[in-house]
């Protein structure tokens, strides 16, 4: 009998572009099979303005992807972002009553009872990420099974996101014929695709740099200890272009890409970009003007993350480094003002360990699509596991 494959497929629906990956695990190995990139409509400032709009993005990318992979997907894994999204520390605490062993049911009840928190009104907890356990008051304890205990306790990490925000979001995946299998916070996503279990051990930052908005995760071994939205997005980079040499949103975009770059120190002083014009009378720029505009702005997203690694005590330990994804990391010389801003190194995140991933992917700004892939694959081998033991389980309990 032929073995069903399973299929991973991640949506990213951002503000700027819209994309889908659909791989395939074979042998525990991921294979891509296709993707699909189209521009996204109906957001505004990180939030769904026109979910209708955004519904037809999705459709659009899902139509591209099937037919480049030649299967048809009916569930994804969807990341989900933007300034609505929140961490925040929490704790759980269980009375054992008498010293026994600690089984799966002892995690299971502490593990409920810290995810249970009153929150604010329209906040969910979106994720819970447990960071050590506390063993009749000794803490530091990653898996306490087996141990012998009257008290167990954990402290996890929770992202928390908008009630409005995620139905929305879910609703306009439902609305282009998909089902959403789990959301996952998008800057964990591209954590998970380009960074290896092995560099978070001396604790490494993924900066996630959207359109209009910028996750920021931070992991110390295998604990996440911080998840939050930064302010500043790769719009604020082009606004402050269109504001400074009084040109349309449009063309200073355009002109950041064609020459933009974050390090003054790159440009040459007597090098000249031409400036677009409504009538198109010559007009001319220093192109070290734009990058200090840029590089301005570039050192202030920095110094956010830096403010919110010294709120968990994480301020220059980052030994693993900053990995920098999305879209706005193309940004040239992005990296070195992070190293300079950050203390530690800062390289581009990119999705590693899928088989026939195409170079012109070799890119920060498919990491997070790339991430909810495998995350999709993961789920659904967890399941088949699950059932093939449920039925091994059957038979021989007969």
């Amino acid at each position: 009998m032929p073995v069903k494959p399973i299929y991973g497929v991640g949506l990213d629906a951002g503000s700027r572009r819209t994309r889908m990956v659909i791989c395939a695990l074979e042998n525990g190995r991921m294979r891509l099979l296709g993707c699909g990139a189209v521009p996204s409509a109906g957001w505004l400032k990180g939030r769904i303005a026109d979910p209708g709009a955004v519904a037809d993005s999705i459709r659009a990318a899902l139509r591209e992807a099937e037919a480049a992979a030649g299967v048809s997907a009916e569930a994804a894994v969807v990341g989900v972002g933007g300034p609505t999204v929140r961490g925040a520390n929490a704790r759980g605490v269980i009375e054992l009553n008498h010293v026994r062993a600690i089984d799966q049911r002892d995690v299971n009840r502490v593990v409920d009872r810290a995810t249970h928190v009153v929150l604010q009104e329209d906040r969910m907890v979106l994720q819970a990420f447990p960071q050590d356990f506390v063993v009749d008051d000794h803490p530091g304890h990653r898996d306490p099974r087996k141990m012998l205990a009257s008290r167990l306790e954990i402290n996890v990490h929770l992202v928390t996101a908008s009630v409005q925000e995620h139905t929305t979001l879910v609703g306009a995946v439902n609305e282009a014929h998909l089902l959403v299998e789990e959301t996952v916070f998008e800057a964990l996503a591209s954590c998970y695709a380009c960074v290896l279990p092995e560099d978070r051990r001396e604790g490494i930052a993924v900066v996630d740099i959207g359109a209009q908005s910028t996750e920021l995760v931070v992991y110390y071994g295998d604990a996440m200890y911080l998840a939050s939205a930064i302010r500043v997005c790769g719009d604020h980079f082009t606004r402050d272009l269109a504001q400074a040499l009084c040109i349309t949103y449009e063309d200073a975009e355009l002109l950041k890409i064609e020459f933009g770059g974050a390090a003054t120190d790159a440009s040459q002083e007597n090098v000249v970009v031409e400036i677009p014009t409504p009538d198109h009378r010559a007009r001319q720029a220093p192109r070290r003007f734009l990058n200090q505009v840029l590089e301005a702005r570039a050192v202030e997203l920095f110094k956010h993350v830096r403010n919110d690694l010294a709120r968990v005590g994480m301020d220059r330990c980052l030994m693993g480094g900053v990995f920098l994804a999305g879209g706005g990391a193309r940004l040239p010389d992005l990296c070195d003002v992070a190293e300079r801003e950050l203390q530690c190194q800062a390289r581009y995140g990119i999705a590693i360990g899928i088989r026939d991933w195409p170079e012109d992917m070799e890119d920060p700004e498919w990491s997070a699509a790339a991430g909810l892939a495998m995350y999709s694959a993961k789920l659904k081998a967890q399941v088949e596991r699950q059932q093939e033991a449920a039925g091994w389980l059957g038979k021989i309990l007969k």
